[in-house]
This record gives C-alpha cells, sequence and structure tokens, in this order.
C-alpha cells in the first residue's frame, strides 16, 4: 500500500513538473510581445503552483488516510498477535523443556 502511494505520488509529480515545464517553453517560444509573454508566463506559474499545492494536498491526505487505517488495523489486531506470540512462547518452552529431559 505504502509502495503504491508513493508510486502514485512520483507520477502526480512528475506530470504536474512536467506541465510547468512545457507551458513555460510554450510561452517562451510563442510569437508574442515580451510584456505579454512575461503576463502569459507569469499567470501559467501561479495556475501550476496552485494545482502543485493541491496535488500535494491530496497526496499528503492520501497518505495520511492510509496511515490511519493501519494503526486502526495494528490496534484492532494487536490482541490476537500478542496471543499468537505467547502461544509460540509456551510451545517453545515445552519443547525445550522436553527436549532437555531426552538427552539428560
Amino acid at each position: 500500500m505504502s509502495e503504491n502511494s508513493s508510486n502514485t505520488l512520483g507520477v502526480m509529480l512528475a506530470f504536474i513538473v512536467g506541465g510547468i515545464i512545457g507551458a513555460g517553453l510554450a510561452l517562451l517560444y510563442a510569437p508574442s510581445s515580451g510584456e505579454e509573454t512575461r503576463r502569459r508566463l507569469r499567470e501559467e506559474m501561479e495556475q501550476a503552483g496552485d494545482k502543485l499545492r493541491q496535488g500535494y494536498e491530496a497526496a499528503v491526505d492520501t497518505v495520511e488516510e492510509g496511515a490511519g487505517k493501519v494503526k486502526e488495523i495494528v490496534e484492532e489486531r494487536k490482541g490476537e498477535f500478542v496471543a499468537a506470540y505467547q502461544a509460540g512462547k509456551e510451545v517453545y518452552q515445552k519443547e525445550k523443556g522436553r527436549h532437555t529431559k531426552e538427552t539428560a
């Protein structure tokens, strides 16, 4: 689950950064006056920044939600884990005692 979230975040960031670079290059090579080009570039960068912030916030929310779910599952299963550990420990102690008696 963590690897999937990481991959999704990486793809999203790569897409956004690629879009920013593409928009900047398109504006730089477009036949416009310098003032018009700078204005359009500034607007595009502001929009790209907003999209990047929104994407980042969405990614953070997704990661926090996933972490919360994992924490809930661990808390729910904590008793089962402890019981399984204790059962394994008891079996180990019995077998260890039996093996010691057999070799003595």
